[in-house]
């Protein structure tokens, strides 16, 4: 059963989080799968991704819809995990459902704090998460530096 984890951000930007991410994920072996629901969005973070790791730290991926989809490291797109994704990193209100998470080592929720919606979608989705019986944490960085500030265990 995956650990779902929620990043409150407040200072960072979700291509910035990303960047600290996804190379973390990509050293355990695991895929990453980023859902989000504007393709505009997903457009303009994966041109983001290309520039975040600098030439020290390459980020492989691909926005959905190419030959490819099933081979990349690291697949945006608002469809399945079809890379064999381990790892699911949700933006701009994205959802995943029980049976992926359940399926998932980890997911990711990045969310916008100075977004009233968002952060209102957010709480709500961490209601359903844990009451489904998944691993959750929250994270913020509100004093500068990510801090976990709630945890709850599978139950």
């Amino acid at each position: 059963m995956g650990l779902v984890l929620f990043y409150h951000l407040t200072r960072s930007t979700p291509q910035d989080t990303l960047a600290l991410l996804l190379p973390r994920a990509l050293a355990q072996g695991w895929r990453v799968m980023i859902r989000g629901t504007d393709p505009q969005a997903l457009e303009r973070l994966d041109a983001a991704l290309w520039l975040a790791g600098g030439e020290d730290n390459f980020l492989p991926h691909g926005l959905e819809g190419g030959p490819h989809d099933a081979d990349q490291p690291v697949l945006l797109g608002q469809g399945a995990p079809v890379n064999g994704a381990r790892v699911m990193a949700l933006v701009d209100g994205a959802q995943a459902t029980d049976a992926e998470i359940a399926a998932s080592e980890r997911v990711w929720v990045l969310f916008d704090g100075g977004d009233a919606d968002r952060l209102q979608a957010a709480r709500r989705q961490w209601k359903a998460v844990t009451a489904a019986g998944h691993a959750a944490q929250y994270w913020s960085e509100d004093s500068g530096r990510w801090e976990k500030k709630a945890e709850s265990p599978a139950g």
